[in-house]
C-alpha cells in the first residue's frame, strides 16, 4: 500500500515524546533526594527493583528469543507466500523491545523520585505533587513516544498492516510478563507485609522494622509503574494496529487514496492526543492547591476537552485540504464522532471507579462502616459493591460501541478504541504517580520528617491509590474496545462474515472462552497466595531469630524478602503464560477458526466483567481500610481496623493482579489468534481437526 506523506507526524511526535520524557527525567532527578536515612532506604528500593527486572528480562529474553523462532519458521508470509515470515519476526522483536525500554525509562525515573517526593513535601503539598506528578509523566511520555515511532517506522518500511501485527504481539508478550508477573511480585510483599506487621505486631504502614517493607515498596514500582506502563503500551499499540488492519479493509470500495489514509488515521489522532497530552501535563501542574486527587481528575479533563479540539481541527483540515474523495470525507467525519465517543467512555469508567474507590465518596465510606460489624461484613460489602460497580461502565461501552457502530460498523469501533487511547499519555502519567507517592510516604516516615510531612505524603498517597484505581478502569475499558476490534480484525483475516452460536464448534469455543478469564484469575491468585505463605514464614523468622529487629536495635534483612517476591514471582508465571498462548492456539486447532471468534467474543465479556470487578472491589477495600485508619470508627488498632485489614488483604490480588493482568489475557489471546490464521488452515482447511466432523 501507498503510504501518505502525512505520516510523517506520527514518528515526529514520538520522538518529540521522548525527548520530552528524557528532559522531565533530567529535571525530577536534579530535586534533592532526602536524609541518608531516605537515601539508604531508596537504594534498597531501587535494587530490588534492578534486580527483579533483571531476573524478569533475563526470562523474557528467552521466551522471545524462542517465539520469534517460531514465527519465523512456522507462520505463513503474508507478503511473500513461501518465505520466511522475517518482517513479524523482525516487528516481533522490535515490539518487545520498545515495551521493555519504555517500561525501563520509567522504572529508572520512579525509584528516584520517591525520595525526592519525599523531601519536596517539607516545602508543601504543591511542590511535592509536582515531583511525584512529572516522575509519572516520564513514564507515560515514553510508553505514548515508542509506540507512536515503533508502529510508525514498521509501517512505513513494509507499507502493510498485518506486519505491524508482529509489532503488537511482541509488546503483548512484555505486557503478560510485566503486568502479571509485577503484579504477583507486589502482592506478595504487601499481603506478607500486613498479615505479620500490621495484623500480628501492629507495626504501621512502612515501618522499616517489617522486614517486607522494602519489598512491598519495589512491588509498587514493578507493579505499577513497569507493569501497568506494559498493560496499556500493549492495549495502545494494539487499538492503532486492529484499525489499521481495518482501514485496510475497504480496499475496493473506496479510491485507494482514500484506504491509504484510514490505514495511518488512527496514527494520526494518536499524534493529537500526544500534543494534547503534553498540554494537559503543563495545566495539570497548576490544577493543585491542597487536592491532589482533584489536580489529577481535573487534568485528565483538561486534557480530553484539548483533545477533542485539535482532532475536530485535524478533521477539518484533512477533508477540506486533502485529496480524500466525499464518500472519504464523510468516513473520516463518522470516525471523529466514533473517536470522541470512545473517549467519553473512558471518562466515563474513570468517573464511575472515582466514586467507588474514592474514601470521601459513599460505597467507600459504608464499607469502611461495615468493619465495626466484622470481617465477614467487610468482606461482604466490598464485593457487593465492586459488581454493582460493572454497569456504569458497562452503559459506558455500549453507547460508545452502539453509537461508533451506526456511524462506521467495525471500523468505527476499533477508532472508538483509538480515540479512548489517545490520551493514554496523560493515564499512564497517573498511574505512575500512584507508586511514587506510595513510596514517599514511607520515606518520610523512614527519614524522621515529621507527622505534618507524612500527612502531607498520606494525602498525596490516597490521591495516588485512587488514581491508580481510575487507570485500571480506564485500562479495562480500553482493552474491551481493543479486542473488539481485534476481534472483528481478526474475523476480516478469518474470512469470516458472521457467527452461528447455535452450532456445536462455535458454542464450545464461546464455553471454553468465557472459562478463560476466570481461570486465569485464579490462577493468579492463588500465585499470590502461595508466594505470600513464603513470605509470612519469613518475615515471622527474623522477627523469631532476631528479636532485635522489633525494638530498633537490629536492622531487618530486606533483601531476603525481595528475594522470594522476585524468585516466587517468575516461577508463578509459567502456568498464566502457557494458558494465554495455548487457550486459543489449541481451541482454533481443534475446533476451528469460527469456533476461535466465538472464543473471543466470550472471553471479551466475562473478562471485561470480572475485571472491572476485581479492580473496583480491591480499590473500595484498600481505601476504606485508609479512611478507618485516618480516625474513623475507633481509628488503628480496633478491631473496626483489623476488620479493615482483612478486606484490604483481599481485595490486593484482586486489583493489583488478578483484574488489571485480564487487559493484558485477552489482548494476548486476540493478538495470538490473528497471528496464527495461516496454521489454523493446515487443519480441516480452518474447520478444525474436530469441528471438521462436527
Amino acid at each position: 500500500m501507498a503510504v501518505p506523506i502525512i505520516l510523517i507526524l506520527a514518528p515526529l511526535a514520538g520522538l518529540l515524546s521522548i525527548v520530552l520524557s528524557l528532559f522531565l527525567a533530567k529535571m525530577v532527578i536534579k530535586f534533592d533526594d532526602g536524609n541518608e536515612a531516605m537515601q539508604r532506604v531508596a537504594g534498597y528500593i531501587r535494587e530490588g527493583a534492578y534486580a527483579f527486572l533483571k531476573r524478569q528480562y533475563t526470562t523474557l529474553a528467552i521466551f522471545v528469543a524462542g517465539f520469534s523462532i517460531v514465527i519465523l519458521l512456522v507462520i505463513p508470509n503474508a507478503i511473500t507466500p513461501g518465505a520466511l515470515n522475517w518482517q513479524q519476526f523482525l516487528a516481533y522483536l522490535l515490539g518487545s523491545a520498545a515495551s521493555s525500554v519504555a517500561g525501563y525509562l520509567g522504572m529508572i525515573v520512579g525509584v528516584r523520585a520517591n525520595s525526592r517526593t519525599a523531601q519536596a513535601a517539607t516545602k508543601g503539598l504543591a511542590a511535592a505533587f509536582n515531583v511525584a506528578f512529572f516522575g509519572g509523566a516520564v513514564m507515560g511520555l515514553a510508553v505514548v513516544g515508542a509506540a507512536i515511532v515503533g508502529v510508525s517506522v514498521i509501517y512505513w518500511i513494509f507499507g502493510d498492516p498485518a506486519v505491524v501485527l508482529g509489532f503488537s504481539f511482541g509488546a503483548s508478550s512484555i505486557a503478560l510478563f510485566a503486568k502479571a508477573g509485577g503484579g504477583i511480585y507486589t502482592k506478595t510483599a504487601d499481603v506478607g507485609a500486613d498479615l505479620v506487621g500490621k495484623g500480628e505486631f501492629n507495626l504501621p504502614e512502612d515501618d522499616p522494622r517489617n522486614p517486607a517493607s522494602v519489598a512491598d515498596n519495589v512491588g509498587d514500582n514493578v507493579g505499577d509503574i513497569a507493569g501497568m506502563g506494559a498493560d496499556l503500551f500493549d492495549s495502545y499499540v494494539a487499538s492503532l494496529v486492529a484499525a489499521m488492519v481495518l482501514g485496510a479493509s475497504f480496499t475496493g470500495s473506496f479510491p485507494a487514496a482514500d484506504v491509504d489514509f484510514f490505514v495511518v488515521l488512527p496514527l494520526l489522532v494518536s499524534a493529537v492526543g500526544l500534543f494534547a497530552t503534553l498540554i494537559g501535563i503543563v495545566l495539570t501542574k497548576f490544577q493543585t492547591k491542597d487536592n491532589p486527587g482533584k489536580a489529577l481528575n481535573n487534568g485528565t479533563y483538561l486534557t480530553t476537552l484539548v483533545f477533542a479540539g485539535i482532532n475536530l481541527l485535524l478533521t477539518l483540515i484533512v477533508t477540506t485540504v486533502g485529496e480524500l474523495s466525499a464518500a472519504g470525507a464523510q468516513k473520516v467525519w463518522m470516525n471523529f464522532i466514533a473517536q470522541v465517543m470512545g473517549l467519553f467512555a473512558g471518562v466515563m469508567i474513570g468517573i464511575t471507579t472515582d466514586y467507588y474507590t474514592d474514601d470521601s465518596k459513599k460505597p467507600t465510606q459504608k464499607v469502611a462502616a461495615s468493619s465495626e460489624k466484622g470481617h465477614a461484613m467487610v468482606i461482604l460489602a466490598g464485593f457487593s459493591y465492586g459488581m454493582e460497580s460493572v454497569a456504569a461502565p458497562t452503559i459506558g461501552i455500549v453507547v460508545a460501541m452502539a453509537i461508533a457502530w451506526a456511524l462506521d460498523t467495525v471500523y468505527g469501533v476499533a477508532n472508538a478504541a483509538v480515540g479512548m487511547l489517545a490520551i493514554i499519555g496523560t493515564i499512564v502519567a497517573n498511574d505512575a504517580y500512584g507508586p511514587i507517592t506510595d513510596n514517599s510516604r514511607g520515606l518520610a516516615e523512614q527519614g524522621g520528617l515529621g507527622e505534618e510531612v507524612i500527612r502531607d505524603c498520606d494525602k498525596l498517597d490516597s490521591a495516588g491509590n485512587t488514581a491508580k484505581a481510575i487507570t485500571k478502569g480506564f485500562a479495562i475499558g480500553a482493552a474491551a474496545l481493543t479486542v473488539l476490534a481485534l476481534l472483528y480484525a481478526y474475523a476480516h483475516e478469518a474470512g469470516i462474515s458472521s457467527v452461528d452460536l447455535l452450532s456445536g464448534p462455535t458454542m464450545i469455543g464461546a464455553f471454553i472462552g468465557a472459562m478463560m478469564p476466570p481461570l486465569f484469575s485464579a490462577v493468579l491468585v492463588k500465585a499470590v497466595e502461595v508466594n505470600a505463605e513464603r513470605m509470612v514464614a519469613e518475615i515471622r523468622r527474623q522477627f523469631k531469630e532476631i528479636p532485635g529487629i522489633l525494638n530498633g536495635n537490629e536492622k531487618a534483612d530486606y533483601a531476603k524478602c525481595v528475594d522470594i517476591a522476585t524468585k516466587g514471582a517468575i516461577r508463578e508465571l509459567v502456568l498464566p503464560i502457557i494458558l494465554s498462548i495455548a487457550g486459543p492456539l489449541l481451541t482454533g486447532i481443534l475446533f476451528g477458526t469460527t469456533s476461535l471468534a466465538a472464543f473471543l467474543a466470550a472471553s471479551i465479556l466475562t473478562g471485561f466483567i470480572f475485571a472491572i470487578f476485581m479492580s473496583n472491589a480491591g480499590g473500595t477495600w484498600d481505601n476504606a481500610k485508609k479512611y478507618v485508619e485516618d480516625g474513623h470508627f475507633g481509628g488503628k488498632g480496633t478491631e473496626a481496623h483489623r476488620a479493615a485489614i482483612t478486606g484490604d488483604t483481599v481485595g490486593d490480588p484482586f486489583k493489583d493482579t488478578a483484574g488489571p493482568s485480564i487487559n493484558t489475557l485477552i489482548t494476548v489471546m486476540s493478538l495470538t489468534s490473528s497471528m496464527f490464521i495461516g496454521v489454523f488452515a493446515w487443519f480441516g482447511a480452518g474447520a478444525g481437526l474436530i469441528g471438521q466432523f462436527m
